[in-house]
């Protein structure tokens, strides 16, 4: 762990910077193109044929290993740099595209689990500031809500296909594709090249299964599966942090954070029809 991550102040300092220069295409996206030259995460380019990206821990990693899976080919997908940036440039050129959404709660102390080292007011700005950026490009995408992702994709992958005229097969949630998405989500962090090559549509279906086989035949995905899936362990870490969110002091940004969910969500009635739930916002704005 290098100086600056062990340092609590400076920590906070980067987080905000790259809050901040995150939100701006031609800052941000040069520099994620050197820091990620592949395979993922993957930043927008002439290749991409779709972008799936939105806050952390708001179903990237399942969305886009169960869309690759759906697939007879694979799709250049841009991807995971949980940057307004990738999408603002998306809106602009064209480039059809997927916001991921998730209730502020949910999202935040999933990624407050997975880094420990933010600040839960750090991560609510960031949230806060993140949705502001895409409010005026909200028409240019198709949202994900999290909930419907992860339990009606295929639905996600229709209104994509009648919204930009794509024609991607849909993902069907039987008991083999949720098998093969969860095993290759909890491989992830062996960081196979063909893994992470599957992801951004650089790797045929068939070769990453095969990957998998191997992979999992040389170590137990247990000690894998944390960073990237849901777990007793993290489950009870997110329990502890409740006290946190309920803190008064955040109850501005709480509710913030709660009215730019809500502002997506009802911007596609087939997904606020499916998902929105006003009781359940106006307890998370109200820190039950």
């Amino acid at each position: 762990m290098s100086t600056l991550a062990r340092v609590p102040g400076l920590r906070r300092a980067r987080h905000a910077v790259r809050t901040r220069a995150s939100e701006h295409p031609s800052v941000y996206l040069p520099f994620a193109r050197r820091k990620y030259p592949g395979p993922s995460p993957e930043v927008l380019s002439a290749q991409t044929e779709l972008v799936i990206d939105g806050y952390t821990r708001s179903a990237s990693t399942f969305a886009v290993y169960a869309l690759q899976l759906a697939q007879e080919r694979p799709t250049r997908l841009a991807h995971h740099l949980h940057a307004p940036a990738q999408l603002i440039a998306a809106a602009h050129g064209g480039v059809p595209a997927l916001l991921l959404i998730r209730e502020p709660r949910g999202a935040i102390l999933s990624q407050l689990v997975r880094e420990p080292g933010v600040a839960i007011r750090d991560a609510l700005v960031a949230y806060v500031r993140f949705h502001e950026c895409l409010l005026a490009y909200q028409d240019r995408f198709v949202v994900g809500e999290f909930e419907t992702v992860t339990h009606d994709f295929g639905s996600v992958i229709g209104r994509l296909n009648d919204r930009f005229g794509l024609t991607l097969a849909e993902f069907v949630h039987t008991a083999q594709s949720m098998s093969e998405c969860f095993a290759l989500i909890a491989q992830r962090g062996s960081l196979s090249p063909v893994l992470l090559g599957f992801e951004s549509g650089t790797v045929p279906k068939e070769a990453a299964l095969s990957e998998l086989q191997v992979l999992q035949s040389r170590s137990a995905s247990g000690r894998l599966r944390e960073a990237w899936m849901p777990s007793a362990e993290r489950q009870r870490a997110k329990a502890e942090l409740s006290e946190q969110w309920l803190r008064p002091g955040l109850a501005r940004l709480r509710s913030r954070a709660v009215d730019l969910y809500d502002e997506f969500v009802e911007s596609d009635p087939s997904v606020a029809a499916a998902t929105h739930d006003p009781a359940s916002t106006k307890s998370i704005r109200e820190g039950a």
